[in-house]
This record gives structure tokens, sequence and C-alpha cells, in this order.
């Protein structure tokens, strides 16, 4: 059997017809197949890799801390330096309320932390998502998810869940003092890039102030610099009570964590005792690697960078087939007027060196969210690949 039997056949799959690329290498926005064939990666692995594929610094940091440990103990009893460190790297860059941090495997993972400690903390036990938002795949991420198609099949879910439409201020009323948090994107990403007015996020916030709800946003997609903030809330003038990390937090490695207030974190160290655990959470070679990744954002200019990119991208996608193009930094939707015409596209962006897909919610809509690395003539040639995949579609 080939590589490719192989993974057909005892690899878990999550789709009828995965995209099933053999890739040998990756560096900075450039993947290579086992054939020697590079593309040109839009994705990042989803907003993973937000300073490129194995960046150096990255990589020398994995390699230092395998060198000196790898798992010692179940999360929280022992003083591991690179969640120590990691730790107090993200407390110094977020406001003074957000000082604590509690480090998981994954994004999905610190969605139900966060989703219990707000229990825990409040004693109540609704919940208010949104329509159309992406919070994970586990029972009680997807208890919250935003669409009926994904979460039918998986009845019965958690109850006391409302949805509620994003950014409309006729929802604001329904917050009270049995809703326990309100949880939400700080940009609806699988929605194809939406995102809220700072009048409705204000309203939110204040509302949720009164009546002692917290308010929970998901950073997954738009932390470490993906809108052009290093945080996406930053640009809405509001802070949340617990902010939810994944993804880029890794540096290319599984990592997630939730970060609020230490008074309120605390609720979870007692009655009961272990009140949220994890085995493997903040593992010191995925926090070693997420706090290289994160230095490099912040010294290298990185984010600064990202609004010009953003504009570049907007100026050279021009074409009849494009209906709009939506962004938030380099979180770009391009949408067109069915699934199959974006499907068609895609497919032949990968056949021309370009990896692009879709949005769960959106899958008219191709996505663009490369690695922040990506250079200005890396964007032209990207785009000279675009445009040439919509033809005369």
């Amino acid at each position: 059997m080939n590589q490719r039997q192989i993974f057909l056949q005892h690899v878990a799959q999550t789709s009828p017809a995965p995209l099933a690329l053999e890739i040998v290498k990756a560096s900075g926005v450039t993947l290579t197949d086992k054939s020697g064939r590079e593309y040109i990666d839009l994705i990042a692995g989803i907003s993973v890799c937000n300073v490129g594929h194995c960046h150096p610094r990255v990589v020398k940091a994995i390699r230092q801390q395998t060198s000196q440990y790898l798992h010692l103990l179940v999360y929280g009893e022992f003083i591991e330096t690179p969640q120590v460190q990691y730790a107090k790297l993200l407390t110094d860059h977020l406001p003074d309320s957000l000082n604590c941090v509690y480090f998981t495997n994954s994004g999905a993972e610190a969605v139900e932390g966060a989703m219990k400690l707000a229990k825990r903390v409040t004693g109540r036990t609704t919940i208010i998502a949104f329509n159309q938002s992406y919070h994970g795949s586990t029972q009680g991420a997807l208890s919250i998810i935003g669409d009926e198609y994904w979460r039918n099949a998986f009845r019965p879910l958690l109850p006391g869940i409302l949805h509620m439409q994003y950014n409309d201020f006729s929802m604001i009323d329904s917050i009270d003092h049995n809703v326990a948090c309100v949880i939400l994107e700080t940009v609806q990403a699988e929605r194809g890039i939406f995102a809220p007015s700072k009048e409705w996020l204000s309203a939110l916030r204040k509302r949720c102030s009164e009546v002692g709800t917290l308010l929970i946003m998901d950073e997954i997609q738009t932390g470490f610099g993906r809108t052009g903030h290093l945080w996406g809330f930053e640009a809405f003038g509001i802070v949340p009570d617990i902010i939810l990390l994944g993804k880029a937090l890794g540096g290319g490695m599984p990592l997630g964590a939730f970060i609020t207030d230490k008074k309120l974190m605390d609720a979870l160290t007692d009655k009961p005792v272990l009140g949220h655990i994890t085995t493997f959470g903040g593992h010191p070679v995925c926090c070693a690697a997420g706090m290289a990744a994160m230095k490099v954002l912040l010294k290298e200019d990185l984010i600064e960078k990202v609004a010009a990119k953003e504009v570049l991208f907007r100026q050279l996608l021009q074409h009849p087939a494009i209906r709009v193009v939506r962004s938030r930094g380099l979180l770009i939707a391009v949408e067109f007027d069915t699934a199959e015409t974006c499907k068609r596209i895609i497919d032949r962006c990968i056949e021309n060196g370009v990896l692009t897909d879709w949005f769960l919610f959106a899958a008219n809509c191709l996505r663009i969210a490369p690695p922040l690395t990506i250079s200005k003539k890396e964007i032209k040639r990207t785009c000279e690949v675009l445009l040439h995949a919509m033809g005369n579609v």
C-alpha cells in the first residue's frame, strides 16, 4: 500500500473527499509536496502559522525545550518555565483585567473551560451564542455553534443555549440575570468574515456588566495580529471578561488558552478541587514554540504591515466573477455567486500552486488567510493565480 492508500484506509477522514496532498516540507508561506511541487499557502493551517511555517526562532525554541524536558505532570502542579514565561508575556500585552492564563490543548478545549468557568462564577446556566458562529466540535462547543446543520446529527446537546443574531441590537435585552455568559467571535470568520459595529459591541459590553453576565470573546482566529491588531477586540474599544485563544497561540504546535482575571479563575480551584484539569494542556514544548512565535510577531513588525497587505489584496482582486470582498486584516473572504463556482476556482488554484479553501457557513466564499509573513511579491503572484482561476466563470 502506498501512503495515499494508507491515509484513506487507516487515518480517520473528516470529509468524503479530502485534499490528500502529501506535503513533505513547509517553510515561510510555501508548502512542498513529495513530487517537489510548491504551493503558496493561503490558509496557514486555518490561521495557525501566523509567523509562517517553521520559523527558525520557533524551531530553535522547540529544539531547546526538547533537550530539557517534555511532559512532567498534569497541568498546574509543577512550575514549568515555558508555561510561566508565556503566561507572563501574554498578560503583559493584554488589559490589566486579563491577567491569568489557563492553557489547554486546543481552542475548542478553551471554549469548554470558559463555559464551565462562567457557570461556576455566576451560578447561572443559560448561555447566549450567535447564529453562524463557530467555536469548535467538542460537545459543549458544538452546542453553541450557530448552525443547525452541524448540530443536529449529535443531539441531545447542552441545554440552556440561546442562539441570537450577531450584531443585532434587538437581542441586547435578552441578556438578563439568568445568563451566565455571552460568547461570540470578535469577527465571525466561518460566516465569511463579518465584523460587528463598535456601537453594538459597546452596548453588549454595557448590558453584560449591568446584569453580571460574563462577556467571552473568541479570539481563536482573530488573535495574534490576524486582523491588524494583536488582539481583534482592540479595534472595538471594549474589554471582554474572558478571551479564548488557540490556533496561532502555539506557533504551529497544538495549544489553546482561556484568559481572565485571577479572581474569577480561582473559582476552578475549590468546590470542587480540580474544577478543570488537563493532562497535556500547556505542554512545555508547545508553550516554548508559542512564546517564540509571539516574540517574532512583536519584534518583526509583522502586525504593522497587515493593513497594507490587506489593501493590496483588495486592489488586485478585481474580477466580474467576484460579488464582494470582505476583510479584516489578513482574514479575507472572496464571495462568488454559488458554492459550485467557488469550488471550481479553488480546484484551479490548487492545480496552479495556490492552496485555498472555503468557509464552513459560506461555501460560496474563498478563504484568504495566509501567514502574516507573506510578501507583496507573493501576494501579487497569488492574485494572478486567483484571477486566472476565475477565468470567465
